[in-house]
């Protein structure tokens, strides 16, 4: 399967389970507080499947359109309701009642992200040690004294045992404005303590990879410049390059590993330069003309060849982290809670224009990222569903007309003005609920085609 199509079927998968989800909650509350429910859909638009056990029961629908779904409750304010159905409008259910049923949505999704990652933690997940690249000369990260192949114990006390864990610890200092005391093992088992100050982190949030803005990227060890694979029609191959030719030396400066020739070819699209490789034994002399790549405003020379990693490269790099069942329960109500304190953060901060807005992502991104979280495994996976059904949850409980948390609002209004919100007034919140939804998805899916054109 391609690329496109493993990610769209993987982005379909998860929309599916998500929407299910949220609407399960909204469809078994209703039913518990005696409301009627007509339909539960999975999707809008044309039904694919339907199946309703008699006229008087629930009909459940799975729709063409797979973003979004509903579930559809007798209400005298959607048409007429027949006189033997009243006492089962959602209408007249009393204010408390009605606030279960909105809240039931996002509070399911909370409960599969907990469950997500419980099963996350109690099956194994396999993670990057926090050990870091050389930060960048005047970083935050260099200014706090971090070298290359330090590995991050804790973050203010914190355990951190996977890059994961450490980077969610950071970023949750970075939103807050702290100074974070690291706890961090040299390459020599020296063990010592850093402190990383983002107390000034207004042009860091103004970037789209807030880590690397503070100058921490995932250590990788040296590859040796070995190609793996061409791309058919690019420089590499006119050149004459074949699978496993080994860079020695351009221009006569010695190729040390990959990154160094990768590093080398950027700096000099359309320039000429002379490559000698080990092709079996012998050393060939090849004549190679990098091509032009525009990437972030600048000018880049690209060859299309990939580099062969060998199977045991990073061994030492990798760890497994796993807990028996009722401690992996515990870090999952705990993850699940840190995930939607930073998510909160993180819109708060764009909000107040403190953070970028090209950290919204939409519908083209989250199919790349389905796609590769499933491709990396089943816990990945889960992991990828956890952090969008938290999303998702936040996002329903946004007070804007339309979602759950607008629907909320209102009911908040009724109960201190002793009366519902007036048809009038609810449907103007509706119109401005929608215009801002509007505008919210429009500003995701341009960041989407930003980055595809990056």
């Amino acid at each position: 399967m391609s690329g496109v199509l493993y990610s769209l079927a993987a982005f379909i998968v998860a929309v599916g389970v998500l929407v299910t989800v949220h609407e399960f909650g909204h469809f078994l509350v209703a039913r518990l507080v005696g409301v009627k429910v007509l339909r539960f859909s999975v999707g809008f638009g044309k039904p694919l499947w339907r199946r309703q056990a008699s006229p008087e029961a629930t009909e459940f629908v799975v729709a063409a359109i797979p973003l979004g779904g509903y579930v559809k409750m007798v209400d005298e304010r959607e048409g007429n309701v027949s006189e033997a159905d009243l006492p089962y409008a959602f209408n007249r259910k009393p204010v408390g009642s009605r606030i279960a049923v909105v809240l039931a949505g996002p509070a399911f999704n909370f409960l599969f992200a907990i469950l997500a990652y419980w099963l996350m933690f109690a099956s194994g997940v396999p993670g990057l040690k926090p050990v870091v690249a050389e930060p960048p000369p005047a970083s935050p990260a260099a200014q706090a004294g971090l070298q290359a192949r330090d590995e991050i114990l804790r973050v203010d006390g914190r355990v951190t045992r996977t890059w994961d864990d450490a980077a969610l610890a950071i970023l949750d200092g970075l939103l807050g404005g702290r100074r974070l005391v690291l706890e961090v093992r040299s390459v020599d088992d020296r063990v010592r303590t850093a402190e990383l100050n983002l107390s000034d982190s207004g042009e860091i949030l103004e970037g789209n990879d807030l880590l690397r803005e503070i100058g921490l990227r995932p250590y990788r060890p040296p590859m040796p410049a070995v190609i793996d694979r061409i791309v058919p029609g690019g420089a590499a191959e006119r050149a004459g390059l074949q699978p496993g030719d080994h860079i020695l030396s351009a221009d006569g400066k010695p190729i040390d590993d990959w990154e160094d020739w990768v590093e080398y070819v950027r700096a000099r699209p359309e320039q000429g330069i002379a490559v000698t490789v080990d092709r079996n034994g012998a050393a060939v002399e090849i004549q190679l003309w990098p091509e032009r790549v525009e990437m972030d405003d600048a000018s880049i020379g690209r060859i299309g060849a990939y580099v062969r990693i060998p199977e045991t490269l990073g061994e030492d790099l990798r760890t497994v982290v796993r807990y028996g069942p009722l401690e992996a329960l515990t870090h999952g109500i705990a993850k699940t809670w840190r995930m939607s304190a930073l998510t909160l953060r993180t819109l708060w901060k764009m909000l107040l224009g403190q953070a970028s807005v090209e950290n919204l992502s939409g519908p083209i991104s989250i199919a790349q990222y389905a796609g590769h979280s499933a491709s990396a495994g089943f816990s990945s996976f889960l992991g990828f569903l956890a952090i969008v059904s938290i999303s998702l949850g936040i996002l329903n409980l946004l007070p804007i007309p339309v979602l759950d948390g607008g629907h909320l609002l209102f009911y908040v209004i009724e109960i201190i003005k002793g009366s519902p919100v007036s048809e009038q007034a609810e449907a103007f919140g509706q119109r401005i609920g929608i215009a801002l939804i509007l505008a919210l998805m429009t500003l995701a899916l341009f960041n989407d085609f930003a980055r595809l054109l990056r």
